[in-house]
């Protein structure tokens, strides 16, 4: 897009005219490949690998055959990017629990209101972004005068995903299915195991007042808790496991329950207890009672007994991005200026009325086992929080480093001092400058990341070398992500190449396997020992995920200008290894500092 090109603003303004996510040549990624996956490779397995990409890549290759197929999906008529089928795979089409694997939470700041006003200030703050959005007077998200792709926005109310015995769907707005912005007026609010069915919008498409939504919720709160155990712990269910559970529930005839829950704008989910601490809010907004959850929304809102509260998203069609900006909207004014604005008026008390599922004795079993093993499973998950109020982003620039490598290099560092290994990084890279943009895979260990870690500890190592090894990695950590915010990285594009395989083979004449994915350097490259992902904003105190794998830590991280604020999970059986990397990273970051200073 041309710098001299007026930017729209309405919110879908600028989509048809951002340019599309690049396509690598196989050559390039190829040897990306080498590149990312080399440093964590003995000579052996390097050449293993080498001789695999080889003849994967050869002029007569599999390789070759895959690429020409995806130049051509790539170019074809209403396609919006090479990883238009991706996504949806890579998401919908995971088949293990999305329930602490897959959903993210963020717990928001902190806020004198009590529970059912802090949850009313949430709701008004958004049906003020609904409504505005509608009608696209949300500004587009713009970062260094580049416009920024707002699709995933659709996907922020009425979005429920659906189980399916394959592959999962999506329930949304804005598709053939559904044409246009959400016409439901109703949310979904959770007390006590109970489901009950709140309108918020009046008949004419206006908000209730604040006053009108919290009497409303305090006439929910009234509740007894429910006497049928909640269908809402089906949700935490492996995703074919429940696809068949919800077949059992439509055969019982709960068509009309489901589709309120899977129309509603979003969840709010209210808790009757005061979390102990802040890691405590984490952990439930985490996972939580899976009786007081409905996972598969887009969008849960988390409130408890304190009015602390937080958000739960379902992945699959919103990024962390999206989300920030929708939270520091509905937080960044007061909750009477969002109600004012959206055109809020007094309409009487918000028409409620619970949403009761006809089970049978095997629902009941079914829906009391899935609670048992989620809990058991949220039970297996250890986690940690590590928060520094003394470093942020501006004390990093003022050392004359990226701050996002600085912390970064702090992990590697901490991570070798715990497990006396370097293992395989993720950190999520976002790439909304880009028609239908979302994210790109980036792998943190470089050899300059080696050299770091190693000279660091070297006793031999003076601090002028130190120092060099620092800003050596710390460099070559900023022209990684360069890279990749330029869509220059190999592992989403051989992984889509493997995807093209596997549905569409035959056709292609590439039905032998492909030992290149049985590889040291592809499997070693994606076995993560650290996912680590970042949001930055004022109104969040923490964000945080599920661990990636059984040796992985999770690491969510919120980088200020001033504070640094990080949650970390991972399975119990490795845990002291997670409470040891806590400890050395609060360690590296102050060694660090000094060494830099």
């Amino acid at each position: 897009m041309n710098a001299s090109e007026e930017l729209s603003s309405r919110t879908f303004g600028n989509e048809a005219r951002l340019p599309r996510v690049p396509l690598p040549t196989l050559d390039a990624t190829c040897e990306r490949f080498l590149e990312w996956c080399g440093p964590l490779l003995t000579a052996d397995e390097r050449a293993r690998t080498e001789s695999a990409l080889a003849a994967f890549a050869r002029p007569d290759g599999p390789g070759r055959t895959l690429h020409a197929a995806l130049e051509r999906y790539d170019a074809a008529e209403g396609v919006h990017s090479w990883l238009d089928t991706f996504w949806p795979y890579r998401y919908l089409g995971r088949r293990d629990r999305i329930a602490l694997n897959a959903n993210f939470f963020f717990l928001f700041k902190e806020s004198p209101e009590g529970q059912a006003e802090r949850a009313a200030g949430l709701i008004a703050g958004a049906l003020d972004y609904k409504l505005r959005l509608d009608e696209e007077r949300v500004p587009p998200a713009v970062q260094r005068g580049r416009p920024q792709s707002m699709v995933q926005n659709r996907f922020l109310f009425s979005t429920t995903r659906i189980p399916g015995a394959e592959q999962d769907t999506v329930r949304a707005p804005y598709t053939d299915a559904w044409p246009g912005p959400s016409t439901a007026r109703h949310i979904l609010v959770f007390f006590r195991g109970n489901m009950i069915r709140m309108d918020v919008l009046g008949p004419d498409g206006r908000p209730h007042t604040l006053d009108e939504l919290r009497a409303g919720l305090d006439a929910i709160m009234k509740a007894e808790a429910a006497s049928e155990p909640s269908t809402g712990h089906l949700t935490t269910k492996a995703r074919a496991e429940w696809a068949a559970s919800r077949e059992a529930l439509l055969a019982l005839g709960n068509g009309t329950a489901l589709d309120d829950v899977e129309t509603a704008l979003f969840c709010v989910c209210l808790e009757d207890f005061t979390p102990a601490d802040a890691l405590d809010a984490c952990d439930h907004l985490l996972h939580g009672d899976s009786g007081n959850r409905w996972f598969d929304k887009a969008v849960s809102f988390v409130v408890f007994g304190d009015g602390t509260a937080g958000i739960n998203v379902e992945h699959c069609g919103l990024d962390g991005t999206t989300i920030l900006s929708f939270v520091d909207a509905v937080l960044g004014a007061s909750p009477a200026e969002l109600s004012r604005r959206s055109g809020a008026a007094s309409q009487g008390l918000p028409a409620t009325a619970p949403i009761e599922f006809v089970l049978d004795d095997d629902l009941r079993k079914d829906i009391q086992d899935a609670a048992a093993s989620f809990a058991a499973y949220a039970a297996a998950t250890a986690t940690t929080t590590v928060s520094l109020d003394d470093f942020g982003a501006d004390e990093a620039k003022r050392l004359k480093t990226s701050p996002d490598a600085f912390v970064q290099m702090a992990y590697q560092l901490a991570h070798r001092r715990a497990k006396g290994l370097t293992g395989t990084t993720y950190e999520s890279i976002a790439t909304r400058q880009y028609r239908h943009g979302r994210t790109e895979a980036m792998r943190v260990v470089t050899p300059e990341v080696l050299r770091f870690v190693e000279t660091i500890d070297d006793p031999a190592a003076g601090r002028e070398a130190r120092r060099e090894a620092f800003r050596a990695a710390a460099e070559a950590h900023v022209r990684r992500a360069k890279e990749c915010q330029a869509g220059q990285a190999p592992e989403q594009h051989l992984w889509e190449l493997q995807l093209i395989q596997k549905r569409r083979g035959a056709e292609l004449g590439v039905t032998g396997p492909l030992p290149l994915f049985d590889s040291p350097g592809w499997l070693t490259m994606r076995d993560d020992y650290l996912s680590t992902s970042s949001a930055p904003s004022v109104n969040i105190r923490y964000f945080g995920f599920g661990s990636t794998s059984e040796q992985c830590i999770g690491v969510a991280y919120v980088l200020l200008p001033d504070r640094f604020n990080a949650y970390l999970s991972t399975p119990r059986p490795v845990a002291d290894a997670m409470h040891a990397f806590a400890d050395r990273l609060r360690e590296a970051v102050r060694e660090l500092r000094e060494l830099l200073a």
